[in-house]
């Protein structure tokens, strides 16, 4: 007998590194994420279908990742960073043991762990997945192991997007975008940092009223039919946000929004929007703080890799976190069987987790109820080493222990538990406070006048070319202006430059889109292309390869008008 429903929900997404640096921050981030979460949730997906399990993974991964790994450039790239990870190992092997290090012989043990964990992966990555992870996650959502969602082609902050024909382009690119790599379109979205706005009636410069729809809106004419959001924005309450800080240096005076009242509401079941037949679900609270909490959570435990302490030779991993509050000058070595030990306690103690709260809810409810986690898939395996490994245990004992638990993607349970009321969620996003403040703030206000003036000038430049000319380098200039158009509104960019992670490097990304847009833009309003300078810009930003610039043609009002409001299921 069913308690209720499971959703696991991975959110994939970095920005586009392709040709943007290397260390620290550029391609070796892509790289890092590939060796330690992408490759390695591949294996687990395809060892527990060897098993006759069906993981039931909603896999999100964003237009402009999942190009990035699709791209032959990148592909290369990463076997030789994974030969560059050998030979450095193979160094470690050489050196230990030495008498004059503590613990060598431990240290021997770990690097040839590590030796043997590197020529695995290559082996995996160049002959079990001939370098193209797009074409293996495309296998398994093909056999119903996991299904695949899509978002905004670049993140862009949907919200904060001035026009509506940019809002449409970003998730018509990325809709295409997902259609191409993996065969069909995604049912399912996450937006992009989980901003979410209403609909809201302005006036134009015509001094008419107009109204502008909500973001559901955009979804569905893009033929998406539910996304995710946050825990306070169904139930109401303050956002986990709230109980933390922006900026390492302090540099941000953080202000949060007041407590919302209590909508009466909970994340136990999907709703539907009110303005277009789109549902949306949110994160259960307790099931997802127990997984992503480094303080409270499973990742923060003593026994699991240090991420913050490398070897200063081989750039190994070789501690642990120790505890908390431990220098890591005083990490204690890694040891991968206790590590395992633990993940075996953590999956057990989620699944039960899991059961106790949807059984609970059934009792107390007399129904059936969903919990719904959603996660940075980069989570697990790239921050979390052990990570990839729980998931694989989660899910084999819900199999095999628990099949009470039903579990479905994210799209199996819209469809066979649709919605039955609708909601209004508020103005909203995953941000420190809920809001948008992460992304619009005094180190970011900056950018904003530009993006919307870059939002204007295409669809000026573009209604001047309803038509695809015949003159192929400036059908091509058109085109490669649209990607870097997409590309300068990528939310890695403020959101980096906010929380000081990489504040420098970011702003000069998003620079370098802009003056690469301006660049283009001028030469097409000029007639006088540049073919040496459009190339080079080509071959570095050479995303969304069948991108239509017509995607940013002028929306009247009216051409996406606010739905009409029904209810019905849309899945039958």
């Amino acid at each position: 007998m069913s308690v209720g429903q499971f959703v696991f929900m991975l959110h994939s997404h970095l920005p586009y590194y392709r040709k943007a640096g290397m260390w620290p921050f550029g391609e070796e981030n892509l790289y890092e994420c590939m060796a330690e979460t992408y490759v390695p949730l591949l294996n687990a997906i395809s060892e527990l279908y060897e098993e006759g399990i069906k993981a039931k993974l909603t896999v999100g991964i964003t237009p402009i990742l999942a190009e990035q790994l699709n791209d032959e450039h990148l592909q290369n790239g990463f076997v030789e960073y994974i030969d560059s990870r050998i030979a450095s190992v193979s160094k470690d092997l050489e050196r230990y043991p030495d008498p004059k290090v503590a613990h060598s012989q431990h240290l021997k043990y770990l690097a040839k762990y590590y030796f043997d964990l590197w020529n695995k992966l290559r082996d995996d990555f160049v002959n079990k997945y001939e370098k193209n992870l797009i074409k293996y996650f495309k296998k398994y959502q093909d056999l119903g192991c996991i299904e695949i969602t899509t978002s905004g082609a670049t993140h862009g902050f949907s919200p904060l997007l001035a026009t509506d024909s940019n809002l449409n382009a970003q998730f018509k690119v990325g809709q295409d975008t997902t259609k191409r790599l993996f065969g069909k379109k995604a049912m399912g979205a996450w937006l992009p940092e989980c901003a979410y706005r209403q609909g809201y009636e302005y006036v134009g410069k015509d001094g008419k009223k107009h109204w502008r729809p909500a973001i559901e809106v955009t979804l569905q004419n893009n033929d998406i039919h539910y996304f995710f959001t946050e825990s306070h924005v169904i139930e109401g309450g303050n956002s986990i946000g709230n109980r933390r800080v922006i900026g390492m240096y302090g540099n941000i005076e953080y202000i949060p929004l007041p407590e919302r009242p209590a909508t009466g509401y909970d994340t136990y079941s999907a709703y539907w929007l009110p303005d277009a037949q789109v549902a949306v679900m949110g994160r259960n609270d307790r099931a997802g703080y127990q997984v992503w909490s480094a303080a409270d959570g499973y990742p923060g435990d003593g026994c699991f890799r240090e991420f913050h302490k490398k070897d200063d030779k081989s750039g190994m991993h070789y501690w642990r976190i120790t505890s908390p509050t431990t220098d890591l000058g005083d990490k204690m070595l890694y040891d991968p069987v206790l590590a395992m030990n633990k993940v075996n306690e953590n999956s057990d103690h989620y699944t039960t987790l899991i059961y106790h709260l949807l059984n609970d809810y059934k009792l107390a409810k007399n129904k059936e109820g969903l919990v719904m986690v959603s996660f940075d898939t980069e989570l697990f395996g790239h921050w979390w080493f052990e990570g990839v490994e729980f998931i694989k245990q989660v899910i084999k004992k819900f199999n095999d222990y628990l099949p009470e638990v039903e579990r479905l993607t994210a799209g199996e349970y819209v469809t066979k538990y649709p919605p039955k009321e609708a909601i209004q969620i508020p103005e909203s996003s995953w941000g420190q406070g809920g809001h948008f403040y992460v992304w619009m703030n005094h180190l970011t206000e900056w950018m904003w006048p530009i993006i919307h003036s870059c939002e204007k000038r295409i669809n000026a430049i573009v209604d001047a070319h309803s038509e695809i000319p015949e003159d192929k380098l400036l059908h091509r200039a058109l085109n490669q202006l649209a990607r870097e158009n997409l590309l300068l509104q990528s939310s890695d960019w403020p959101f980096l430059i906010t929380t000081w992670q990489a504040k420098d490097y970011a702003t000069d990304r998003f620079n370098e889109h802009v003056d690469r847009f301006s660049l283009i833009a001028d030469m097409i309003e000029a007639n006088s292309i540049d073919e040496a300078k459009l190339s080079e810009i080509e071959s570095i930003d050479n995303c969304f390869p069948e991108i239509d610039y017509r995607v940013y043609q002028s929306i009247e009002d009216g051409v996406i008008p606010q739905q009409e409001k029904k209810l019905a299921p849309l899945y039958k």
